[in-house]
């Protein structure tokens, strides 16, 4: 297994794939993802080619994409299709598995170093100015409401019941992105999920001024 080939063909495959995406999960994000996770995972020393291909890979098969009744295992297949040893493939798709947001009240710390470098990349995405266009797109995308002042927030008891969400964009904030900041595992994470709170904060802020009318 040539592992500088593999990346350059799943780089091509997941493209392929994503490239129409209009929910916020397109290239361009597993990208961002790809690069912050390599940041990290070079300051935490943990192996790079695991963490390089869990990020290209970790959103083929996601629920929000895909349907959460889907039985897809499109990462699995591609892995086995090219010949990556088992032992390798599995660690990969640990890793994937244990990278997603399962609801507020829903622990997903993990002892993985490589899963934890990958998680706190995904997270920093959902998080300031990215964050926001990501979570409007997403909003569009599902027919959401961008807010609703007799919708309250909803922090999920497990992720089945973070799954049926249909609550509205400025929601997502209190039931997600604001959770984030304090849900790093990384040194590196939570010096940069700081800044991106305070951000996406002060964006609300903004925002809920100039719904009241009180910052014309």
């Amino acid at each position: 297994m040539k592992r500088n080939k593999l990346i350059r063909d799943t780089e091509i495959y997941v493209k392929q794939i994503l490239k129409h995406d209009s929910t916020g999960h397109d290239w361009w994000h597993i990208q961002r993802v790809r690069n912050l996770a390599l940041m990290i995972a070079k300051s935490e020393k943990v192996d790079l080619f695991i963490v390089e291909m869990a990020a290209l890979l970790h959103d083929l098969d996601d629920w929000k994409l895909v349907g959460e009744n889907s039985s897809q295992q499109r990462s699995l297949e591609w892995l086995e299709q090219n010949s990556v040893e088992k032992t390798v493939s599995d660690k990969i798709c640990r890793v994937i598995e244990g990278v997603s947001f399962k609801g507020a009240k829903v622990d997903t710390a993990t002892t993985d170093r490589e899963c934890a470098v990958l998680q706190d990349a995904d997270r920093l995405d959902a998080m300031g100015a990215i964050g926001i266009a990501r979570t409007f797109a997403f909003g569009g995308n599902r027919n959401r409401a961008i807010y609703d002042p007799g919708i309250p927030p909803l922090l999920h008891n497990d992720f089945e019941e973070y799954k049926k969400s249909e609550g509205t964009t400025i929601n997502h904030f209190y039931e997600k992105l604001l959770l984030l900041k304090d849900r790093m595992q990384t040194d590196f994470g939570k010096a940069i999920a700081k800044q991106r709170h305070e951000f996406m904060v002060g964006f609300l802020d903004q925002f809920y001024a100039e719904w009241s009318g009180h910052n014309i």
